[in-house]
């Protein structure tokens, strides 16, 4: 059976208004975390100058590759298994990175696999890109996001919502810097980071910064 998530389909034309003039020169893509295959098949349709290397945990992939084979889309590539918690990851060609709806839903272990796998993956200047709902300051950003971030305590203790300020310093740590943070629809938003490049050393050396 055709997996399905609505939220996939509330969510996907605000995450193109910032994905498509994000990557626009961005060739090739890996999604982390590519859950039932729609945003796959929805933003390879949409961004066909990307190469869109899907990838999930093993027991997804059947229902991605329904999505996928329906599409028939020649820029959208098999899943690959991908735990972010393993070390290293497979090799994968990658000049950007996105996920979506991922974060909360993974234990600490897995959020920090996630951030230390893609400073490794992205060469210079490669973009990170981060969808869903973050705390700031600790605090949530809405009541809704704390009731959400309740039921997702319940179902599992280990995961919930994260920490702006928790995924910046693993971002940092892994050589990446905060280029933007965009306010999103239901109390989402997306993060992008940036890999260091040798220029960013230069300037630093200067005193300038980006």
């Amino acid at each position: 059976m055709k997996p399905y998530a609505e939220s996939c389909d509330q969510n996907r034309e605000p995450i193109l208004e910032v994905l498509a003039p994000t990557l626009a020169s961005h060739r090739h893509l890996l999604e982390i975390g590519s859950g039932t295959g729609q945003h796959a098949v929805w933003f390879g349709r949409k961004l066909p100058h990307l190469t869109w290397q899907t990838s999930d945990l093993p027991e997804h992939h059947d229902g991605i590759r329904i999505w996928l084979a329906e599409a028939a889309l020649p820029n959208v590539l098999p899943p690959l298994a991908l735990d972010t918690r393993d070390h290293p990851w497979p090799e994968i060609e990658a000049d950007c990175v996105f996920s979506a709806n991922t974060a909360h839903i993974m234990d600490d272990e897995g959020v920090a696999g996630m951030f230390r796998g893609v400073g490794e993956l992205l060469p210079s200047n490669g973009l990170f890109l981060l969808y869903g709902p973050f705390n700031y300051g600790g605090r949530y950003t809405s009541d809704s996001n704390a009731r959400f971030d309740q039921w997702l305590r319940q179902r599992d203790p280990a995961s919930g919502i994260k920490d702006f300020e928790t995924l910046d310093r693993l971002a940092r740590a892994a050589g990446m810097a905060l280029v933007a943070d965009h306010a999103m629809p239901a109390n989402n938003r997306t993060l992008c980071w940036r890999k260091a490049s040798s220029e960013d050393g230069q300037k630093a050396g200067n005193g300038r910064t980006c």
